[in-house]
C-alpha cells in the first residue's frame, strides 16, 4: 500500500517562500514520476508540476512558471516543491502523487496534503 506524507504548509505573507515536503513509502520511489497538485476552497483539484522518475525534467502549470520549483531526492523517497513570491491566489491544500507516467495522471493514491494560506 503507498503512503504519502506531505509536509511544510502554513500561514505565510505574499511574497513569502515555503518548501513543502512529500515522503513516499510502499512502492520504489525511484521508478515512478512524481507530481505535486492543489485544491484550492470550493475547486477542484489541480495540477502544479511534476517530475520524472531521475529528476531530469520538469513540467509546470503556467500560473507557477519562474516562481514553483519540484525536485526529488530518490535515495529519501522524498519529492519537495519549493515555492518563492507566493500570492494570495496560491492558497490551498497541497498534495504530492505518483504518476501513471511523466506527466501523465496521477494514481489513486492520496496523502491528507498540506495547508498553505498566502495572506494579501
Amino acid at each position: 500500500q503507498v503512503q504519502l506524507v506531505e509536509s511544510g504548509g502554513g500561514l505565510v505573507q505574499a511574497g513569502d517562500s515555503l518548501k513543502l515536503s512529500c515522503a513516499a513509502s510502499g512502492r520504489t520511489f525511484s521508478t515512478y514520476a512524481m507530481g505535486w497538485f492543489r485544491q484550492a476552497p470550493g475547486k477542484e483539484r489541480e495540477f502544479v508540476a511534476h517530475i520524472s522518475l531521475s529528476g531530469s525534467s520538469t513540467a509546470y502549470t503556467d500560473s507557477v512558471k519562474g516562481r514553483f520549483t519540484i525536485s526529488r531526492d530518490n535515495a529519501k523517497n522524498t519529492v519537495y516543491l519549493q515555492m518563492n513570491s507566493l500570492k494570495p491566489e496560491d492558497t490551498a491544500v497541497y498534495y504530492c502523487a505518483l504518476l501513471t507516467y511523466y506527466r501523465g495522471p496521477p494514481m489513486p493514491y492520496w496523502g491528507k496534503g498540506t495547508l498553505v494560506t498566502v495572506s494579501s
